[in-house]
């Protein structure tokens, strides 16, 4: 890999600026400054110095957000996306799965496809649990329903899911698809509407209490190891 691309990838700035740094001398390769950026790095073997801090290369990065309410889940657009709350300057990130712009919670952000298509893929039927916030009283014949198979207003039938009920107007729900919407549809075909949902697990990965909304940090060793095992990743 060409060392000019590398730091580039890891958000050292564009090729021009890396060109730049190295004619000045913030650029070292294994103890020896770098006179030509298009040089080829090992980023497994070599030691690399910008600033005379090492670089840590990742091919991959995983975070977890806390995406707060307000903000989209998508990789571009004309209002804020969660992509703008990630000060990585790593290419090539996006968010796995969406919550929608009035949902909050756990969101994986990778630049990893493969990981991240094997965990939106239906054959694995990962679990989803979230915190959700009704208009009106919950009833005991919801859980029931939920347990059955919700049978949606325009006559598709989501698969049996978890309805527990924390309160009069709030629940847990959990799932093993992502319908367009599905938890309001849900509610909505038992006579509720949702007024706040949050989502605080995918499968083994819960949402880290001590990130605000906005917040994000890498996955641990343990949290990235069990998404890979869940999604039979051969790395």
């Amino acid at each position: 890999m060409r060392l000019d691309k590398m730091l580039a990838d890891l958000g050292y700035g564009t090729r021009n600026e890396i060109r730049k740094a190295c004619r000045q001398g913030r650029i070292v390769l294994n103890g020896e400054y770098v006179k030509d950026c298009s040089i080829h790095v090992n980023p497994e073997e070599d030691e690399v110095l910008v600033d005379e801090e090492p670089v840590l290369y990742s091919r991959y990065v995983y975070f977890m957000l806390n995406k707060p309410i307000g903000v989209v889940s998508a990789t571009s657009d004309r209002q804020m996306t969660v992509l703008d709350l990630i000060d990585s300057g790593i290419k090539g990130l996006f968010p796995v799965g969406r919550l929608d712009k009035d949902t909050e919670g756990l969101l994986l952000i990778t630049n990893d496809g493969q990981l991240g298509h094997r965990l939106l893929s239906p054959r694995h039927h990962v679990e989803k649990e979230y915190e959700v916030e009704l208009a009106l009283p919950l009833k005991e014949e919801d859980v029931t329903r939920f347990a059955s198979g919700i049978q949606l207003s325009d006559g598709e039938r989501c698969l049996p899911s978890t309805l527990i009920i924390t309160s009069e107007t709030a629940a847990r729900v959990i799932l093993t698809e992502g319908k367009y919407h599905q938890i309001k549809r849900m509610f909505e075909a038992v006579g509720n509407q949702v007024v706040g949902l949050k989502r605080v697990r995918m499968k083994h990965l819960v949402l880290d209490e001590s990130l605000a909304p906005g917040e994000y940090r890498e996955l641990t060793k343990e949290e990235l190891a069990d998404l890979k095992e869940l999604a039979g990743s051969d790395e």
